[in-house]
């Protein structure tokens, strides 16, 4: 009796968790997509103005398909020496931003998987502290001008190409991921310190690599605070900071470009059509960084 109604009540619970788990299922994808939309609209927004035309745009026709279909926005851009020399800048100073991090990234991070390195303790909490305090503006600034470094690209790569948090980051994944066992054969068989971290420890931070290459690369690439605060060189503008004053201008497309740009497009568009193009770049890379970027997070959270 006692298993004809255990039969009887298994499938009535098995049908009701099944109905709840489908119940939340539905949730979670209604929930993600209201997410994602809310993500996705405002970048079809700005990609159908910069191919609208000028008149659809300033009549406010334009919502999340192109209206009049039109390229003159990213013409007047191409065209435009000022806007061209800004994204040279902006290529050059991620490529050399994003090395120099990570060499000095790398480099900081092994020795301080040496448990008996001197100092140790008292080096990460140095590193650690510049996580939670700093000198603030001004003394940057006056820092910056004592070291002639205004006006030079040095004030754009040097500042901020030291990160604690990327560290702990390399750190922890070398510790978790890279046995001692390993290194300890590499030094039996004659290899030095230099030797076992680009002959075993890089090889194997592959994921760590690309997701440390990837925050360097989107830090700078969409940085313009200290380009504001440093650069006042028209010819070093950075995209950023050109995107940056082009926002805060209300007057139309002629008053942004320096070699003479057609007036019959408006400021909206030029907007736009500046955004895709500091925004394109950064999604062309991340889809090939993006199963090294997911692993390197994962791990820098979970051991860090």
């Amino acid at each position: 009796m006692q298993s004809k109604a255990t039969a009887l009540k298994t499938p009535k619970r098995s049908i009701r968790e099944s109905v709840g788990s489908r119940t939340l299922d539905i949730i979670n994808y209604v929930l993600l997509t209201l997410v994602a939309l809310v993500c996705l609209l405002p970048f079809l927004h700005v990609v159908s103005m910069s191919l609208s035309s000028n008149g659809a745009v300033i009549s406010q026709k334009v919502y999340f398909f192109p209206v009049e279909w039109s390229v003159e926005g990213y013409k007047m851009v191409l065209n435009d020496p000022s806007m061209m020399r800004s994204l040279g800048i902006t290529v050059l100073l991620t490529v050399g931003f994003t090395l120099l991090g990570m060499i000095l990234t790398v480099l900081a991070a092994y020795p301080l998987t040496k448990k008996d390195l001197k100092g140790r303790s008292v080096i990460s909490f140095m590193f650690m502290f510049t996580m939670y305090f700093g000198g603030g503006l001004i003394p940057e600034y006056l820092l910056m001008n004592d070291l002639k470094m205004l006006n030079t690209l040095w004030s754009l790569l040097l500042p901020l190409a030291f990160s604690a948090y990327n560290i702990i980051i390399m750190r922890s994944f070398i510790e978790s991921s890279i046995p001692v066992s390993l290194e300890e054969a590499a030094f039996l068989d004659g290899a030095n310190y230099w030797s076992v971290l680009f002959r075993v420890v890089i090889p194997l931070c592959k994921p760590v690599l690309a997701t440390l290459c990837l925050f360097f690369a989107v830090g700078r690439w969409n940085a313009y605070g200290d380009a504001l605060y440093y650069i006042s060189t028209s010819r070093l503008y950075p995209m950023q900071l050109k995107l940056y004053y082009l926002m805060g201008m209300a007057s139309d497309a002629a008053n942004l470009a320096e070699g003479g740009a057609a007036s019959y497009v408006t400021g909206e568009v030029v907007k736009a059509t500046c955004v895709m193009f500091a925004t394109i770049p950064i999604i062309i890379l991340y889809p090939f960084l993006q199963r090294y970027f997911v692993t390197g997070i994962m791990i820098g959270a979970v051991k860090g």
